[in-house]
């Protein structure tokens, strides 16, 4: 088979295991740093926003380069894009280590190290940004309208192992520095490069048709994908505000040292990973198959929006797990959902293009949540950027009830 043939009737089941294990791995090596970013930013003198700007700046070129990567993989192929996403992600995260090692020494610091560390996440978000749609894209050319739910439910669950995973081994690493764990996921994103070239096919047929000039706009332009698009933004915005400041909620809450709130919230993360891909894994699949979307959206916004306004309440060790814990069963609901609401919605020529536009929608969300959520904290309260979560995710539950999107399965 050559590289440009797509995978024999026989292959798609072992091509689908290879990607799962390949999106496991990429989300492993990024998953790992969670717990030691708000650590790693007090250790370097940064504040709580300054810190909130490494996870904006790569985003913000996410949100500007996924519709390009997605657009493009429909132009030169899967495979290729895939691998230039893997691979960037390898260096930019060295680049990165190497800076914040030079910071810790002392080396470098002040706005010089601020700036430089802010332009290695940069470079990170516009070729990192290569993977995740390309990742959706090969998934659905592998899937019948059928089971779309449930093949994209594979990289949830991907994502959600790589999160149970990956904390704990960022909390481990980071009783040897707090920038081990930034070298580990530099090796461990050429390991993936490597494994997905020796063993992905190209799963983009090659009597495709082109995509049709304008596609995107078009997209934008069909009932239900801007709702979809837009309920993502936003329920990541919530997410990743979280994310962001969670950190610093531990490590404040409980008085603990930068190294000792590395490792609590690699406990805590690692639980909420464990359970996002156990649902993910595991109940997602054959509730997708009998649901529409809106019913399993309206349900991960609820139980979400329930875990965000669980976490100020929360001012010990298993209360606060507890309700990171309700927050992973709903994003494991939710995002899955809105993958399959929009993947469907669109023919299979069109499959880049869409998962794309998705994860331009998520960038969107990953690069102001983190701003809003750290500037919330230090600026207003402890519980804010939780609250304003929680009021959001609820406020997008009531639009899904009262306006409740309905998915069309394109013909394809």
């Amino acid at each position: 088979m050559s590289p440009a043939d797509p995978p024999s009737p026989a292959a798609p089941g072992r091509t689908k295991l290879t990607l799962f294990l390949t999106i496991f791995i990429a989300m492993l090596g990024l998953s790992v740093l969670f717990p030691i970013i708000a650590p790693l930013g007090r250790a370097l003198g940064l504040t709580e926003t300054q810190t909130g700007w490494f996870s904006t700046a790569y985003s913000l070129m996410q949100f500007l380069f996924s519709p390009i990567w997605g657009h493009r993989s429909e132009r030169t192929g899967r495979k290729p894009v895939l691998l230039l996403g893997l691979v960037g992600f390898s260096i930019s995260f060295g680049l990165f280590g190497l800076l914040a090692h030079l910071g810790v020494q002392g080396t470098l610091d002040g706005a010089a190290l601020f700036g430089l560390l802010v332009a290695a996440r940069l470079v990170g978000g516009m070729l990192s940004s290569a993977t995740l749609p390309t990742a959706q894209a090969m998934m659905a050319d592998l899937s019948s309208t059928q089971d779309r739910a449930a093949s994209l439910g594979l990289i949830g669950a991907a994502f959600g192992l790589g999160v149970v995973f990956g904390p704990a081994i960022g909390a481990a690493l980071s009783t040897v520095s707090l920038t081990a764990p930034i070298f580990f996921s530099t090796a461990l994103g050429l390991v993936t490069a490597l494994i997905a070239w020796r063993t992905l096919p190209e799963t983009r047929r090659t009597d495709a048709p082109p995509t049709p000039q304008g596609s995107r706009r078009a997209l934008l332009r069909q009932p239900g994908i801007p709702l979809l698009l837009i309920i993502s933004a936003l329920s990541t915005l919530a997410s990743v505000g979280m994310e962001q400041t969670i950190g610093f909620y531990v490590q404040d809450t409980l008085n603990l040292t930068p190294e000792g709130a590395a490792r609590t919230v690699g406990i805590m993360l690692t639980v909420f990973g464990l359970v996002a891909a156990l649902v993910q894994g595991g109940a997602i699949r054959p509730l997708a198959k009998k649901l529409p979307t809106a019913p399993l959206v309206a349900a991960g916004l609820l139980i979400m929006g329930a875990g965000m306004l669980l976490v100020p309440a929360a001012q010990t060790f298993w209360p606060i797990t507890v309700a990171l814990a309700v927050i992973g069963i709903g994003s494991a609901i939710l995002s899955p959902s809105l993958s399959a609401g929009l993947s469907l919605s669109v023919s299979e020529d069109l499959q880049g293009t869409v998962a794309g536009l998705n994860s331009s929608a998520l960038a969107l969300g990953r690069m102001t949540g983190p701003l809003l959520g750290t500037g919330l904290y230090q600026t207003v309260s402890h519980a804010a950027p939780y609250l304003l979560s929680g009021g959001v995710l609820l406020t997008l539950l009531l639009v899904v009830v009262v306006l409740r999107p309905q998915v069309k399965p394109a013909p394809t």
